[in-house]
């Protein structure tokens, strides 16, 4: 009988260690270590076992000079805001890892995604669900009617016949069957459900996870085929296993939102072939999900009279602009601390645009509460919400509405001074797209840094741009 190995690993960054230390040397995280059993008998048979058609053969050094570059393929998905999502397509060969909470949606966002691709033959692997419940899954996400999926799905045609699904947990049985399948795309539901026969600790601990997804990466780049990965996450809301498998994947996505709420955001956390700042937005209904091409239809309200507190910015979001509410409550304290409070929104820069409106502008807010709203449960990091934000803060401390169809997009300085944002023409485009009437931007955005709109091509569009430079100017043009 092969001896077996104890190990400690770092449950925050994968670190292992021969013995229990009280404080990782590598991510300095203190009591994150955990005891596995590794199988050093077994360890050197490789699950994944390339063909004999794969040459093995050594590397060696190449001059950058004589490597040949090639476009990365890339197979697009009839989701538009997936394709988004990943840059532009999947990549042969590439290695996905999606997280998110329980119940979100992840299984039915992979799912969807099997179900609808054309031509292509992909294996689902769910180690959480049986057959038939995938199956009930699967006729929700097709509902009747003529020509509908739901009867290609019972008759397997080229939409629902393309799909195999595959309920194991043993890596050594899953790559016996993708062996004898020799699918095009791979989804795996979920990594913390795999086991490794080479591995002895139980499912969904350190060990397993990292060795698991390991043997994946390995099978993704020898056959150049992509692999989903679904992880779950930790109540802290980061993905659950070691810090190394976010660094083995190569692209990272975490899809958000509440589940009271029928809105679900795929946001982008790493990519290697692509954009880390992209996302995508679905509706969460009955049927599925539903594509949002357009985010504003649920980032703006539909207000019937002025309301104080209240204003409307142009962010991007990646390369997509988009135009979010937000909203400010200012109030006088009840306590003797004011309190502070963002949502979607840094609670630091809060309090440097309170301190400039309060230095530059003379506006006594030190013994105000302010709570700060971005509508839609999304999180903005976009310094160009600076002067809508401030507008809003003032508009509710003086209880004085911003007119209707009115934008910002700005970036507020200690000085009071508007500094210029990046892409303020597809921020423009937008706001005139969704009926607009004038949007404030800095001076500073022309080229010359004066008031001559035709060298940046502005008069193109017919929405009034108010062109300032001082946070005083802007104040001045809205409450007079």
């Amino acid at each position: 009988m092969a001896k077996t190995k104890i190990a400690y690993f770092c449950q925050s960054c994968g670190f292992e260690s021969p013995k229990w230390l009280g404080k990782c040397p590598s991510c300095q995280q203190w009591n994150t270590f955990v005891e596995e059993i590794i199988d050093k008998g077994n360890a050197a048979v490789p699950a994944w076992k390339p063909s004999s058609t794969t040459q093995q053969r050594a590397n060696k050094p190449v001059q950058v000079t004589d490597i040949t570059f090639s476009e990365e393929h890339r197979t697009l998905t009839p989701d538009k805001e997936f394709n988004r999502v990943l840059g532009g397509g999947i990549v042969a060969g590439s290695l996905v890892l999606i997280g998110g909470e329980p119940g979100i949606g992840k299984s039915t966002l992979m799912l969807q995604l099997a179900l609808n691709m054309p031509n292509i033959k992909v294996l689902y692997v769910s180690g959480e669900e049986s057959e038939r419940q995938i199956k009930m899954r699967a006729e929700r996400l097709a509902p009747e009617g003529p020509g509908s999926k739901s009867q290609n799905l019972n008759s397997k045609s080229e939409i629902g016949g393309a799909c195999y699904i595959l309920c194991e947990t043993s890596t050594q049985n899953i790559f016996k069957q993708i062996e004898a399948l020799e699918p095009d795309l791979v989804v795996i539901d979920s990594i913390q459900t795999l086991h490794s026969q080479h591995i002895e600790s139980t499912p969904g601990s350190v060990s397993q996870v990292r060795e698991c997804t390991a043997e994946m990466l390995r099978f993704a780049k020898e056959t150049s085929t992509p692999v989903f990965l679904i992880g779950h996450i930790t109540k802290d809301g980061m993905i659950a296993g070691p810090k190394i498998l976010e660094h083995m994947v190569d692209t990272v996505l975490q899809f958000e939102g509440d589940r009271h709420h029928v809105y679900r955001i795929l946001r982008t956390i790493k990519n290697r072939f692509g954009s880390a700042s992209e996302l995508g937005i679905y509706e969460m209904l009955g049927e599925g999900l539903r594509e949002v091409s357009n985010p504003s239809e649920i980032l703006l309200s539909h207000r019937d009279e002025p309301l104080s507190g209240i204003t409307i910015s142009a962010t991007l979001e990646g390369m997509r602009p988009m135009l979010i509410e937000t909203q400010a409550l200012v109030s006088t304290s009840a306590y003797g601390t004011p309190q502070r409070t963002a949502t979607g929104f840094d609670t630091k820069r809060m309090s440097m645009l309170l301190a400039v409106l309060e230095k530059r502008c003379g506006f006594r807010l030190a013994a105000k509460d302010v709570f700060l709203n971005i509508t839609g449960g999304i999180r903005v990091e976009d310094p160009a919400i600076d002067l809508g934000l401030a507008a809003a803060i003032i508009s509710s401390h003086e209880d004085m509405p911003i007119p209707f169809k009115t934008c910002f997009a700005g970036e507020i300085g200690l000085s009071g001074e508007i500094r210029a944002v990046n892409r303020v023409e597809q921020r423009i485009a937008e706001a005139q797209k969704l009926g607009f009437n004038q949007i404030f931007i800095s001076k500073y955005n022309l080229p010359s840094g004066g008031q001559d709109k035709k060298r940046m091509d502005l008069s193109r569009y017919d929405i009034d741009i108010k062109i300032v430079s001082s946070i005083e100017e802007v104040f001045g043009q809205l409450f007079g």
